[in-house]
């Protein structure tokens, strides 16, 4: 008799100890996040992120351009003074 009544008090007792348990704990709020918060005067916003990356991506985009701008008018003296070369021995041949 003293063994089914021993039995019953635990069955009893962990549930209810669990449920007591859970409406004491404080419910976790969703604007809560994981680690360090920074706080938000702190951080840059996402239009100052865009803003840098497209001036960087402006910065880079004048570079190649004026790279790329060199480097054919370096190509097109090159040719030029291949044709000028070029006259020149075909008229000293004539």
């Amino acid at each position: 008799m003293l063994v089914p009544c021993l039995l019953r008090r635990p069955v009893l007792t962990v549930p209810l100890v669990f449920v007591a348990a859970l409406l004491l704990m404080e419910p976790a709020r969703s604007d809560q996040e994981a680690g360090t918060a920074i706080p938000a005067e702190s951080r840059p916003c996402v239009d100052c992120h865009a803003f840098e990356f497209m001036q960087r991506a402006l910065q880079d985009l004048k570079k190649t351009a004026y790279n790329l701008d060199t480097r054919t008018e370096t190509l097109l003296l090159q040719v030029e003074k291949r044709n000028l070369c070029d006259c020149v021995t075909a008229n000293l041949l004539n």
